[in-house]
């Protein structure tokens, strides 16, 4: 049993439920998690566990200043453990290939800003929390939704997370923690 770390940014909400469906996958291969928001993240938590997880949602091309933080201050840590990187963002679920690789290069340009090599690293379609949204960003977001085909009922919220591509990412990281 491992002592498995997941930190993650979120603004609207998604970015936590994934980080929640990794820690109770890993819960589940009999590891033990501890899930925080990258703000909350204590260096004695970091420095202790066997293996991180990391995640954040891009707006605007950028991750949460939290988390890029937190990759920031512990990258020596990020290095020397087991660990994975996963971003999440609305153009991971664009139809153009071009918008797609684009939201992954972000996520990689972030390791890379610490010489980090997380394995495995992913790029996951989010959310439209429309309900969270005001009128402003609603109406931009409905916009957006509108040019790539999505929901444009600003009434509902639609999920674009594709669950069994988080699982395998976490099957992924739990073999590689496992592998010792």
């Amino acid at each position: 049993m491992a002592r498995l770390l997941i930190v993650f940014g979120t603004t609207e909400g998604q970015t936590a439920k994934i980080a929640e469906r990794i820690g109770a996958r890993l819960q589940r291969r009999s590891h033990d998690v501890t899930l925080c928001r990258a703000e909350d993240a204590e260096d004695q938590t970091v420095a202790s566990c066997d293996g991180i997880v990391a995640g954040g949602s891009l707006h605007m091309g950028r991750h949460q200043r939290a988390l890029r933080r937190f990759v920031a201050r512990h990258a020596a840590r990020l290095r020397s453990v087991p660990s994975a990187f996963f971003s999440v963002s609305l153009a991971a679920a664009s139809r153009t290939p071009e918008e797609r690789r684009a939201a992954f290069e972000i996520a990689e340009r972030l390791a890379a800003s610490a010489d980090w090599r997380p394995e495995p690293i992913a790029s996951f379609a989010g959310a439209l929390r429309y309900s969270r949204y005001g009128w402003l960003k609603g109406m931009l977001m409905r916009r957006i939704a509108a040019k790539e085909g999505g929901e444009t009922d600003t009434r509902r919220d639609v999920e674009y997370t594709d669950w069994d591509e988080v699982n395998r990412f976490t099957d992924a990281f739990a073999a590689r923690v496992e592998r010792g």
